[in-house]
């Protein structure tokens, strides 16, 4: 059989499906994409054994339906570098060679048959559904996934808790260092429940939704998932386990508040993270006077840096312990022109806040402060 299709629309979609794919794969068959031609559609999907991912991409032509598996780093690597044009490929079942052709020569890869490969389970006909725009999605997991935990000590911490409530949703994200809490008033889902996002499948998603996307539709009962857009379906295991109570550890009362432009915010910590003991990454944070003083030391090196800051602040003099490195990650990921830094006191939580919420949207950032030498 022969399928001609868009040499550069077929790579997009290869690139997207080999997200998912691990880098050890258990089982042979998984290092290769399974496409399945038919109904003048490729359907590919590729598959770590416990995520699979489903894109399709229409043919320009094609002679009968083919089912077959491909070896995924061997056809990507044979059109990545093909300038955008029509390519047509050649299947023959008998010997199960795959034989490209396009303007400028062909190539021949030996494909597998496709009994092999594993097929994704069914999720429960009773699952609970969530409809979202893709922006919002996008911007909750761009806005925690940096805050989730990286060792399986606990499990749950590794991923986005996705909070809903009758009239929003909560994005949450803790590694019990720094936490961050984003609600969006903009999805009513009408209903109470929730589910842990996996860190993985959360980088997968950041990757290939794109901001212009339609709605994105969520299935999920106690243990899978299915993510849907107009371009690929995504079905995961879920993260099991109760999620941290995350509310409980963000003050609620704040006496001391400075607000400080966000570039200039970046630009001292860049330049005091240098000095900064390079295993705590300590640094004293004093507020005073309209004046926010940031001070890295490390004394192994004798070497120090003070970087001196305009904000608006007019309580009692303060001085706070935070991590440099996370303070910045936290500045970051906050696009806002001015942000607000909230404290009770040196020993609880500093609270980082926006100077201005984007309108049915509140976002939280909680960095845990640490013990100060003098």
């Amino acid at each position: 059989m022969k399928f001609t299709v868009s040499s550069s629309a077929l790579y997009s979609h290869l690139s997207a499906a080999s997200k998912v794919m691990g880098s050890k794969n258990s089982m042979p068959i998984l290092d290769c994409f399974l496409l399945n031609i038919r109904d003048n559609k490729i359907s590919i999907t590729a598959s770590d054994s416990e995520k699979y991912f489903i894109t399709g991409i229409d043919v320009i032509d094609m002679t009968e339906n083919a089912m077959f598996c491909v070896p995924a780093k061997t056809i990507m690597d044979s059109i990545k570098e093909l300038a955008e044009q029509p390519i047509t490929f050649e299947y023959i079942p008998e010997t199960h060679e795959l034989i490209g052709f396009h303007q400028s020569g062909t190539f021949s890869i030996m494909s597998m048959d496709a009994e092999p490969f594993p097929l994704q389970g069914n999720i429960n006909p009773e699952a609970t559904t969530l409809t979202m725009s893709a922006e919002t999605l996008l911007n909750g997991i761009n806005r925690c996934l940096f805050a989730t935990a990286n060792d399986e000590i606990r499990l749950v911490m590794t991923g986005i808790f996705i909070d809903i409530k009758p009239d929003h949703i909560i994005f949450a994200g803790t590694d019990g260092r720094k936490l961050v809490r984003c609600i969006n008033r903009n999805v009513q889902p009408g209903y109470e429940g929730g589910f842990i996002l996996p860190k993985k499948v959360a980088s997968i998603l950041k990757n290939v939704i794109g901001r212009d996307a339609a709605d994105v539709i969520i299935h999920y009962d106690a243990e899978k998932a299915i993510i849907q857009s107009a371009d690929f379906e995504l079905y995961f295991r879920l993260i099991e386990g109760r999620y941290p109570n995350y509310n409980a550890v963000i003050p609620s009362n704040n006496p001391y508040q400075a607000t400080v432009d966000r570039s200039a915010l970046i630009g001292a910590l860049k330049r005091v993270s240098v000095f900064c003991n390079q295993s705590s990454g300590l640094m004293k944070v004093h507020l005073e006077n309209n004046l926010m003083k940031l001070t890295g030391q490390d004394n192994d090196y004798s070497t120090s840096a003070e970087e001196n800051l305009y904000c608006e602040y007019n309580n009692s003099p303060i001085s706070v312990g935070f991590s440099c490195q996370f303070m910045l990650e936290i500045a970051a990921i906050l696009d806002f022109e001015s942000l607000t830094l909230q404290l009770a006191d040196p020993s609880r939580p500093g609270i980082i806040v926006p100077a201005v919420q984007e309108e049915n949207e509140e976002v939280l950032m909680l960095l845990m402060p640490m013990m100060l030498n003098d």
